[in-house]
């Protein structure tokens, strides 16, 4: 069995701090690397005034972590620049916020050939190389100059865009010719494919064989959808756990006899925030029998807060939360808890719990794995709903869940309606439905699909 490197823009602490605190990704990257030996490549998170110097090795057993340090330059060029204020707003349809500066494409070019440089030394002929996402969308098109002929393989865990959109993106052909240098790219669902695809046909002039095989810029090479998945049983036990826990027995007393709905996102434009709380606060209008008796529980931890959209879309929502509580809250009852921070895994599966309806309605969303979560945390006796927009890829596949346009805040108000008065038989049908899906898709078989598919590929020569 070949050695297994990774790269991903942040690389998992050495040590786990316990078990459960990590997300299903870092579990399932660090099982495979246990298994097999290799590599974990990536960022430090540090940001330093100095060059570059060689990547930090650190051995934890049959793994090596590496990671390498930006300067504040090509942090803000090719991490706050060209991934997150170019290629996060345009790939999740948000054209009106993505930046294009030549200055910041010059910066994500540069730090890509950097990972390039620093990982190539640590290769060995028959390791097997897989890049996550969109910050290394140009790094395998590096390694095959420096002479490199591993397998390597890409998973883009975000959406691809429509060709109108990708359109926009004025280095999109430079951007697309790099990724035909990886042996097999991943996307998260059939929709996200069928665009790449699009792309191929109709603007990169290749083929796109019956088989899956893309002919495009001198290259072939494999593209499929690999949905991703939760460590569905290890989520499941910690919520069961969680019932009697401090945290979910204070939400428990608080709440009273009222019903929880749930929403928990980083805190991204991308996740139809402010649309969600305005479905919430036309519930209580058309419906008024909820007042006094439900309460939303929005959970944002902060992110990227040196991004300025960020900063603007939190100010935003503060506003609304709070319109919505001056209009309807009483002496004792608060319709809406906006909560600006991050709880462990283990806490928020408790919350999710407790939960009569989990509310995850994105604008645009590569998967979702917080609908996913939702639905493994819930009790088989008395399971909670979930309403679910139709732009996430989990919409996919939880055909159990209330599909709503987070567009339609209305149809999102109705939709609350009939969650909150869905009757036991039909709740519980529903999630049976849905966590077969979760149970069999997890993260293991994600992972395994995506190095067994990787593992076949054909080299170049």
């Amino acid at each position: 069995m070949s050695r297994l490197v990774v790269v991903s823009n942040r690389v998992a602490a050495v040590k786990q701090s316990r078990p459960g605190s990590e997300g299903g990704l870092a579990v399932a990257v660090r099982a495979a690397l246990r298994e097999r030996g290799g590599i974990w490549f990536g960022w430090s998170g540090k940001v330093l005034d100095s060059d570059y110097g060689q990547p930090t090795l650190t051995e934890a057993g049959k793994i090596t972590y590496a990671t390498v340090d930006l300067t504040q330059r090509d942090y803000d060029e090719y991490y706050v620049g060209f991934s997150n204020s170019t290629l996060w707003p345009l790939f999740h349809y948000r054209l009106d916020l993505a930046e294009f500066a030549q200055r910041t494409w010059g910066g994500y070019q540069r730090v890509n050939a950097l990972f390039a440089h620093r990982l190539q030394p640590l290769l060995r002929d028959s390791d097997t190389v897989w890049i996550h996402d969109y910050h290394f969308m140009l790094l395998a098109e590096n390694l095959r100059s420096a002479n490199c002929r591993q397998k390597i393989g890409f998973f883009l865990h975000i959406p691809w865009p429509a060709l109108e959109v990708l359109l926009a993106l004025p280095m999109h052909r430079q951007i697309v010719k790099a990724l035909c240098a990886f042996d097999l790219l991943g996307f998260q669902t059939e929709d996200d494919l069928f665009c790449f695809h699009d792309y191929i046909r109709r603007e990169a002039g290749g083929e796109v064989g019956a088989d899956g095989i893309v002919k495009a810029f001198g290259r072939s090479l494999r593209a499929q959808a690999f949905p991703i998945g939760v460590d569905t049983e290890v989520f499941a036990k910690m919520a069961a756990e969680s019932e009697g826990s401090k945290q979910v027995t204070r939400l428990d007393e608080s709440l009273g006899k009222r019903d929880l709905i749930i929403g928990v996102d980083r805190l991204d434009y991308s996740k139809g925030l402010i649309k969600r709380v305005e479905a919430f606060e036309h519930l209580l209008t058309a419906y008024p029998d909820n007042r006094g008796k439900v309460v939303f529980l929005q959970i944002n931890p902060p992110s990227r807060s040196d991004v300025a959209d960020y900063v603007d879309i939190r100010r935003e929502l503060e506003a609304t939360a709070g319109h919505v509580n001056g209009t309807f809250a009483e002496y004792d009852w608060v319709p809406i808890r906006y909560l600006n921070k991050s709880f462990s895994r283990r806490v928020l599966a408790g919350f999710f719990r407790a939960a009569r309806v989990g509310l995850v309605t994105p604008l645009r969303d590569g998967m979702n794995l917080v609908a996913k979560e939702f639905v493994a945390a819930q009790s088989a006796k008395d399971p909670g709903v979930l309403v679910l927009s139709r732009f996430a890829g989990a919409a996919r596949e939880l055909d159990g869940a209330l599909i709503v346009n987070p567009y339609d805040v209305e149809g999102v108000a109705e939709r609350l309606q009939e969650a909150l008065n869905m009757p036991l038989a039909a709740r519980q049908e529903r999630w049976h439905s849905m966590y077969k899906a979760i149970a069999v898709n997890d993260v293991t078989a994600w992972r395994e699909a995506f190095l067994t598919a990787l593992q076949q590929a054909t080299p170049p020569r």
